[in-house]
C-alpha cells in the first residue's frame, strides 16, 4: 500500500492564510544557519503562536487537538511509570487506557524518538492527542503533587536512623516533587516548602519552644499554625534547612542569614533565611520570592484611578523626592519598581541602592548594600551621583546622612525614590525634620509622600453581600444618610477556609505645593499638615480602604485593622 505524502507544515500555513511566503522564506534560511524546527524557528520569530503552530501539525499528522485536559480523566497509575523529569522535558502525559492502548498528551507530536521510550516505559501502544505546553505542565504538577506525602505523613515516616546524617545530606533536587525517594527528613523539609508555596505563604515560621517546635506560614499577611513535629526533630530540621542555605551548622549561637534557591512544580522560588538563636533553640524565618509570579506593574498594585494619575505624573517629573512610607511588609518596595519598571528606557539610567535586592529587574542597575564592607547606603549613593543617573532609588532612609544625600541629588537634576518607616504621609516630614534636615532643604526637594498599606482581598467565590449598620459606616467615615451594599465571606476551598485570597494596596498620597511647604517651612506639626491636605481634597489611608469595601474588594475589619483611627 503507498502512503499518502504528508503536506508540509509551512505550506499548511500558507493554505490557511496564517503565514506569507516571505515570512516562510526568512524562517527556512534562519533554519538552515541555527538547526531546528521550522515550527520553533517561527515561534521564536513570533510569526506564530504555539496555539496556531499545534493545530498546524494535528492537520499535518491527523491527530485531535484539545485546549484544556480534564485532570478527573487522568490515570494516576499511569503517570507512576514515568519519571516526572523525563515526562516535562519532553512535555508528555499518559491520561488513560482504552483497551490495549493508552492515550496520552503531548505538545512534541514530532519527537518521534522520546515516543518510542514511552512506549517501551508503558509497555503499550499509544494513541496521541495534542495539548498546548502549559496546560501539560500543570496538569503534571497537580498530578504528581497529589501523590507527594503531606508534611504530618513525613513527620510519622521517621523511625531510630540518625536524623542528624540525614539532616546533612548534601544532595539538593531539581524540583521538589522529584524526591520521593529520599532520606525521611529531607522529605520533611521539601513537603513544607511544598505546602508553603502552594497556600501562597510569603514566610515559613520555625519557632523552637520548650517541648515542641511549631512551624506556621504568614499567607496574606496573616500567621497561620500548620504543623508542630516533636521536640527530638528540631535539632536535624533546623540543619537541613541550615545546609540548604548554605549556612554553617555548627554555630549556633549567632544570627546568620542564607540563601535557597527552588523550583517547586516548575515555578522558580528564590527563599531568604534569617536565624536567630533564643532560649529553647534557633529560631528560622524564611521570606518567599517567587520570581515568576510577581506584577510589577502600577495598575495592578491596587491604586485607584485618581491616584494611578497622580503616580503617573510623579515618576515623570525630571526631578525631586518621591517617598512611600508605611511599616515594614506594607508593599513599599513592589510600589517603587513597578514605578521603576514603567519609566524604564533605554534613554534613561536608574540606578538602585537596596538592601536587599528583592527582584531582578531588567534594564535598571541594582547596588546590594553590605556594611561588612563599607558599602552602606549613604556610601553607595555617593557613587551612584558619580554614574551619571536620571533616576535613582534608595532602598531606605536611615540616617541622616543618606537623607543629605539624597535631597542634594534632587536638586541638583535627579529624580529620587525612597521609603521611610513612618504611619502617615504627613508624618514623613515631619521625620526628615526630626533627623536633623533643614526645613528649607525639605520643602524644596519633596515632591509628594505616599502612604500605604495592604489589605486582604475578599475570596469572590465565597463572598456574600450585606447591609452595614450606622456603626460601621461611621467607622469608615463614610455618608450614613447613603445606603450601602458590603461584603463578607465564609471561607471555601478557593481561599483555603481564609475568606481572602490575595492582597492589595491602600493609598494615601500627599503631593506639596507652595501653601503646605510654607508649613513645612514654619515646622507645623504633622496633624495639621494632614488636615490641611485632607481639606485640599488628599483622601486618607482610611478614606481610600473604604472606597474598596464599598466596591466589594476586602471588608471592614481588614481596613480598620491596618489603618489608624483618623
Amino acid at each position: 500500500m503507498i502512503q499518502e505524502k504528508r503536506a508540509l507544515i509551512g505550506e499548511i500555513f500558507i493554505e490557511k492564510k496564517v503565514l506569507s511566503s516571505d515570512k516562510l522564506a526568512e524562517a527556512l534560511a534562519l533554519q538552515c544557519e541555527e538547526g531546528g524546527l521550522i515550527g520553533e524557528v517561527l515561534i521564536r520569530l513570533k510569526y506564530l503562536t504555539e496555539e496556531t503552530l499545534l493545530k498546524g501539525l494535528c492537520v499535518q499528522w491527523g491527530f485531535p487537538y484539545l485546549q484544556k485536559l480534564n485532570i478527573d480523566e487522568i490515570d494516576p497509575a499511569l503517570t507512576k511509570e514515568i519519571p516526572l523529569s523525563f515526562a516535562k522535558r519532553h512535555l508528555f502525559l499518559p491520561i488513560k487506557r482504552i483497551g490495549e492502548t493508552i492515550r496520552c498528551a503531548t505538545s512534541r507530536p514530532v519527537n518521534l524518538a522520546a515516543l518510542d521510550d514511552f512506549r517501551l516505559l508503558l509497555k503499550a501502544p499509544i494513541e496521541l492527542i495534542v495539548v498546548p505546553a502549559s496546560e501539560i505542565m500543570q496538569q503534571l504538577n497537580q498530578i504528581y503533587e497529589l501523590a507527594r506525602d503531606s508534611p504530618e505523613e513525613a513527620i510519622s515516616d521517621f523511625s531510630g536512623t540518625s536524623l542528624s546524617d540525614l539532616a546533612e545530606e548534601l544532595a539538593e533536587p531539581e524540583d521538589l516533587l522529584d524526591t520521593a525517594d529520599d532520606a525521611p527528613m529531607i522529605q520533611l523539609v521539601n513537603s513544607i516548602f511544598f505546602q508553603a508555596a502552594q497556600q501562597r505563604a510569603s514566610d515559613i515560621h520555625f519557632e523552637p519552644f520548650e517541648r515542641e517546635i511549631k512551624i506556621r506560614f504568614r499567607v496574606d499577611g496573616v500567621l497561620y499554625n500548620i504543623l508542630s513535629p516533636p521536640k527530638r526533630l528540631q535539632s536535624a530540621l533546623i540543619s537541613r534547612v541550615k545546609v540548604m542555605a548554605g549556612m554553617n551548622i555548627a554555630e549556633k549561637r549567632l544570627p546568620q542569614d542564607g540563601r535557597i534557591s527552588l523550583r517547586i512544580g516548575g515555578r522558580e522560588i528564590d527563599i531568604r533565611v534569617s536565624d536567630v538563636p533564643i532560649a529553647h533553640g534557633e529560631r528560622l524565618v524564611l521570606r518567599l520570592l517567587e520570581k515568576t509570579e510577581q506584577s510589577l506593574n502600577l495598575d495592578d498594585i491596587g491604586l485607584s484611578k485618581e491616584h494611578l494619575v497622580s503616580m503617573n505624573k510623579l515618576i515623570k517629573l525630571a526631578h525631586g523626592i518621591v517617598l512611600v512610607t508605611g511599616p515594614t511588609g506594607s508593599g513599599k518596595t513592589t510600589t517603587l519598581y513597578s514605578a521603576l519598571n514603567r519609566i524604564n528606557a533605554p534613554d534613561k539610567n536608574i540606578i538602585t541602592i537596596e538592601d536587599p535586592i528583592e527582584y531582578q529587574l531588567n534594564g535598571i542597575g541594582q547596588i546590594q548594600v553590605n556594611s561588612k564592607i563599607g558599602l552602606t547606603f549613604a556610601s553607595g549613593l555617593r557613587s551612584i551621583l558619580r554614574q551619571d543617573p536620571d533616576v535613582i532609588m534608595v532602598g531606605e532612609i536611615r540616617d541622616v546622612e543618606t537623607a543629605g544625600i539624597a535631597i542634594h541629588a534632587s536638586l541638583t537634576g535627579h529624580l529620587v525614590f525612597s521609603t521611610l518607616h513612618t504611619n502617615d504621609a504627613a508624618g514623613a516630614v515631619t521625620r526628615l525634620l526630626d533627623m536633623g534636615i533643614e526645613p528649607f532643604l525639605v520643602s524644596s526637594s519633596v515632591v509628594a509622600v505616599i502612604a500605604q498599606r495592604l489589605v486582604r482581598k475578599i475570596c469572590p467565590e465565597c463572598r456574600t453581600a450585606y447591609r452595614p449598620g450606622a456603626e460601621e459606616c461611621q467607622k469608615l467615615g463614610l455618608d450614613l444618610n447613603e445606603e450601602y451594599s458590603f461584603f463578607k465571606a465564609s471561607g471555601c476551598s478557593h481561599c483555603l477556609k481564609t475568606g481572602f485570597k490575595g492582597r492589595f494596596g491602600i493609598y494615601e498620597i500627599l503631593l506639596l505645593d507652595d501653601e503646605l511647604r510654607n508649613m513645612i517651612l514654619s515646622k507645623l506639626d504633622s496633624t495639621l499638615i494632614k488636615a490641611k491636605a485632607v481639606s485640599k481634597g488628599m483622601l486618607s489611608l482610611r478614606g481610600d480602604g473604604a472606597l474598596r469595601v464599598v466596591a466589594g474588594l476586602t471588608t471592614t475589619d481588614e481596613v480598620l485593622r491596618v489603618t489608624q483611627e483618623e
